[in-house]
């Protein structure tokens, strides 16, 4: 399978539409504007990991469609701002945000994170980043960016769904990496490479259950809806994205793959 299956512009580009919303409320139990693995659970521990208060700043890579930014936002009371290449995921939350008037708070800006930051040193207060890495290339690039944005003391939270856990076929990879740009890496790595950019690890928790759980109710969700969505998308798109999402699920359910947690600081 060729990487041609578009996960993302139908996400975003359908994004307010009510049979996406259904999808994302029976796969996750809320609808966040989720195209991850993140749990609602895991969701809520975000800013009391990053020990966000009302005074902080805070930065997201890879926001999407800005929902759950926006959702930090408005319940802890912060400045966020959100980055993400995808030019519809960045329309949907700056629309979002002045739909809810706190865009004096919530930004989003079209950004390739694999390239320098915008932004001064020691800007924020913490940084986040749900899934997405895996999309971005130079890591270690990316997290000496983060590492010099960041002030002494903050945190950085991220997940990574692509370790190597086990023996996985060519053709599982290939239609693993079936919607886009895709980074493999062995366990230990993003260690070694948080390390390398100053950054001392305090936590790396195991997500993979989260991941094939998520994985397998979104792919029933969809099917549950497939002659609405197939009709939007287009059967191939449709069938790709399915067979996506049973993939994931093989592989994190067989501990394959794996999704890991980091929680990082910046020493201060």
């Amino acid at each position: 399978m060729s990487g041609t299956i578009d996960l993302y512009d139908n996400a975003y580009g359908h994004y307010s539409a009510e049979v996406y919303r259904q999808v994302r409320a029976e796969t996750y139990g809320e609808d966040l504007g989720q195209t991850g693995w993140t749990t609602t659970e895991e969701s809520s521990e975000i800013p009391r990991t990053l020990q966000l208060v009302r005074d902080s700043y805070v930065l997201e890579v890879g926001c999407g469609s800005g929902r759950y930014a926006l959702q930090v936002a408005g319940s802890v009371g912060c400045r966020i701002v959100g980055l993400d290449v995808n030019t519809t995921g960045i329309q949907n939350a700056n629309a979002l945000a002045l739909q809810r008037k706190i865009s004096g708070r919530a930004q989003f800006e079209i950004t390739d994170a694999s390239k320098a930051l915008r932004f001064s040193d020691a800007t924020f207060d913490g940084a986040f980043s749900n899934d997405v890495l895996c999309h971005i290339p130079g890591r270690l690039g990316l997290f000496r960016e983060l590492f010099r944005v960041l002030k002494p003391g903050a945190r950085f939270l991220f997940s990574d769904a692509l370790i190597i856990g086990g023996v996985v076929t060519n053709r599982e990879m290939a239609t693993r990496s079936s919607i886009g740009y895709y980074l493999f890496s062995p366990p230990g790595e993003n260690d070694r490479l948080l390390q390398l950019a100053g950054f001392r690890v305090l936590e790396v928790t195991d997500t993979t259950e989260s991941a094939a759980r998520i994985s397998g109710r979104w792919r029933d969700a969809r099917q549950k809806h497939r002659g609405t969505l197939a009709s939007m998308e287009g059967q191939p798109t449709f069938e790709g994205l399915q067979a996506f999402l049973s993939n994931v699920h093989t592989l994190t359910s067989e501990r394959r793959l794996l999704r890991l947690l980091y929680v990082a600081e910046k020493p201060g």
